[in-house]
């Protein structure tokens, strides 16, 4: 593999380390390890690094306004304080906890917490896209996906952005922000090898789209009309999720998995599962709170 700009700052050999989130007040980085099951949070200036275990697989989280996060958890939708300790769920899982579980999702805009699932044995598009609004109320806004991904707006708000990652596809939608409904939905990149499978993503401050291609060993930017700037070498195979975080914003966090990984790989990946960083010249933007 080519020379990687981007070093292992947490070398914490998670098992499926994603959903990293910068909170801007604490300058810290917030993220899960889906089958640890747990919550981490990491301190790039200090170093320290509190995990708090959880009783099911994680699937994401998000800043809250009121303080402490939101959390997905195989069994519903949590909120927690901010040690990241679970207090009370709000919501019931929207599926067979058998067989399906959360997986990517974020705050939007205007405070509502999306929440994508996946059909853990991918014999069936049954997964779906769903919006938390603050009163706690669940709805399901986009059906037929099987491995529900790369959740991100524009900068304005006026698109948003999906991947079902069996498809190898991301999708652009045109975004309502009042109502919360996406519609009028066209391919806005796609990709033909297999382990082209883009996985998490966020948004910079010029609309550029970065997105983690699991399996691929590559992160890969996009601008906003879908085409490709750069693809970036990784240290790992399997990037899961991009996160801007730093005091400006211009450090560009990655987190990665191990998990079901060969021994080969592991071998010449060895911080595979650990959280990653690069600088960037364009910041990215603040994450929104959920107002719950």
């Amino acid at each position: 593999m080519p020379d990687s700009p981007f070093r292992c700052v947490l070398d914490v050999k998670a098992r499926l380390a994603e959903s990293p989130t910068w909170a801007v007040d604490e300058q810290a980085l917030w993220f899960v390890d889906i089958h640890g099951p747990a919550i981490h949070r990491y301190d790039p200036a200090t170093g320290a690094h509190d995990v708090v275990p959880a009783h099911a697989s994680a699937g994401c989280l998000g800043l809250r306004d009121a303080g402490g996060l939101v959390v997905e958890l195989r069994d519903g939708i949590w909120l927690a304080d901010a040690h990241g300790r679970l207090e009370r769920k709000i919501a019931e899982p929207p599926y067979d906890p058998d067989h399906h579980r959360f997986n990517d999702g974020r705050v939007d805009a205007q405070g509502r917490f999306w929440a994508g699932s996946m059909n853990e044995r991918r014999d069936a598009a049954s997964a779906a896209l769903y919006r938390l609004d603050a009163d706690h109320a669940l709805h399901r806004v986009l059906d037929g996906i099987t491995v529900s991904n790369g959740l991100a707006w524009s900068p304005d708000g006026r698109t948003m952005y999906h991947a079902d990652t069996p498809t190898l596809t991301v999708r652009a939608f045109d975004f309502d922000a009042a109502t919360g409904a996406p519609s009028r939905m066209r391919a806005f990149a796609r990709w033909e090898r297999d382990t082209d499978r883009p996985d998490g993503a966020a948004v910079d401050s010029a609309g550029h789209y970065w997105v983690a291609h699991f399996r691929g060993g590559r992160v890969v930017e996009l601008d906003d009309a879908g085409r490709t700037v750069r693809e970036i070498p990784f240290p790992a195979m399997c990037p899961t999720m991009c996160a801007f975080g730093g005091p400006d914003l211009r450090t560009l966090y990655v987190t990665s998995a191990r998990d079901g990984r060969p021994d080969e790989e592991l071998e010449r990946f060895p911080r595979s599962g650990g959280v990653f960083a690069m600088r960037v010249d364009v910041p990215g933007l603040p994450e929104p709170r959920y107002a719950g």
